[in-house]
């Protein structure tokens, strides 16, 4: 799919500056999210057409489909819907933890000056949905869905940032990338804290000595990813058993994953130096890779050169990004969006309490949570204004902070799995997101005209 034309500024030309270069991966991260919303939306087209045509009932039913996996004794037998929102959505996790681990060490939240301003938005903009839906539903079963307001969908929120292209700073496009990745963080602490029903401590144990090696393999310099995939595997098998949701395994093994060299770009560059010197021919090389042995070999060390200088972390986070995006997400949108809606009932579900504090939650609480501590934190000099951005733009950000959709159903499935109130929540979130996003749109446009 072609990239947006903002995309491609100088910023990618040879010999740009190191905050340039270090910009790079918030551009990357960005046109794939921007192509992945897309698809999201038509995903989520689609399960809504197909769960309330008159093959509704095989929708339900083909998600309850059950698939094994294990060896032996220790086999699970779950729902197409449980590996999905579990299996599927714990590499959507894994991704987010090493973008997190990324920008801690080099990114938007490297020293306090810059965390600062993502990290007051963030906790503003779950701090007051979460209070606004509790208002409403303080007691009772309900009250288990404060958390489902609190969320924001990344790819769509930066999917409306890309429609408007160059009328938005790209110093915004940075601080929204930032606050959702804060915002994700937020929201798998939240989902480990509060949506656990019941600890086995046997089953914690395990999983901090299976962390404990992670990071033991990492400090002796192993590099290779197979390793770290099958310990990864373990830790989201004994995080399952110990009763916390499993994805939050995927944060947790993310933080394990090495994010240095093995060497840094001198010797990289005096290696290839060397490397490609043999190359050098009395005439024309042409095709010499099949007859020569020596070009051979130097494609491989080359080869292994490039690996080796490469971090791990940014290999397998280059490698996973557009699975998640493309894959991941877009299969769960389907798995979860699909909600019946009988026409002569909407009216009492879109008043119920619970819908009524997703919808205000998402599109009222997100715009004054995420506004007002980014004021606060830039009015008593902790955090900066982004560059070149207005007020009016930062409010159009917060409006966009609305659009829960991804992973307000993921915590909405959580609080209300098999509840009545799973679908009157799933219809919040649909009817505030679209909101959000129109209201955030406009916001935007006419912000960069003025």
């Amino acid at each position: 799919m072609k990239e947006p034309k903002f995309l491609h500024r100088p910023l990618f030309r040879t010999g740009a500056s190191i905050g340039e270069l270090l910009i790079r991966p918030v551009h990357t991260f960005v046109s794939r999210q921007a192509s992945g919303g897309l698809l999201i939306l038509i995903m989520t087209v689609l399960a809504l057409g197909w769960a309330n045509s008159s093959w509704g009932d095989a929708y339900q039913r083909f998600w309850h489909i059950l698939f094994s996996a294990g060896i032996r004794d220790h086999v699970l037998d779950k729902p197409l819907h449980f590996w999905i929102n579990e299996g599927l959505m714990t590499i959507f996790f894994f991704v987010v933890g090493l973008e997190i681990k990324r920008e801690i060490l080099i990114g938007e939240l490297a020293s306090f000056r810059k965390a600062a301003l993502p990290v007051a938005a963030a906790a503003g903009g779950m701090l007051v949905p979460a209070v606004i839906y509790y208002a409403l539903n303080p007691s009772g079963l309900a009250a288990r869905g404060w958390a489902i307001p609190t969320a924001t969908d990344i790819a769509f929120t930066v999917s409306v940032l890309t429609i408007l292209g160059s009328r938005v700073p790209r110093s915004l496009t940075v601080f929204l990338v930032a606050l959702a990745i804060v915002d994700d963080l937020g929201a798998v602490l939240v989902i480990a804290l509060f949506y656990t029903p019941q600890i086995s401590l046997l089953h914690l144990e395990i999983t901090a000595a299976l962390l404990l090696i992670l990071a033991t393999v990492n400090v002796l310099g192993y590099r290779r990813p197979l390793l770290y995939m099958l310990l990864g595997c373990l830790v989201w098998a004994a995080v399952y058993l110990s009763g916390v949701h499993s994805t939050v395994a995927g944060i947790l093994v993310a933080f394990t994953i090495p994010a240095r060299s093995k060497f840094d770009t001198d010797v990289f560059l005096g290696g290839a130096r060397g490397l490609l010197d043999r190359f050098e021919c009395a005439g024309p090389c042409g095709y010499s890779m099949y007859t020569n042995a020596d070009h051979q070999d130097a494609v491989r060390e080359l080869e292994a050169l490039c690996v080796a200088v490469e971090p791990p972390l940014l290999r397998i986070e280059h490698a996973l990004s557009p699975v998640v995006v493309f894959v991941v997400v877009p299969i769960f949108a389907f798995a979860n969006a699909g909600v019946p809606i009988d026409v002569e009932s909407l009216a009492q579900v879109l008043g119920s309490s619970s819908t009524m504090g997703v919808f205000l939650g998402l599109v009222v609480g997100k715009q004054l949570g995420v506004f007002s501590a980014s004021w606060v934190a830039i009015r008593i000099g902790i955090a900066e204004m982004p560059a070149a951005a207005s007020w009016i733009q930062i409010y159009g950000c917060a409006v966009l902070c609305g659009i829960g959709f991804t992973m307000s159903i993921f915590i909405a499935d959580l609080a209300f799995a098999q509840t009545p109130f799973i679908d009157p929540a799933k219809i919040g979130i649909l009817s505030a997101s679209s909101v959000s996003l129109v209201l955030g749109l406009l916001v935007l446009y006419l912000g960069a005209r003025k």
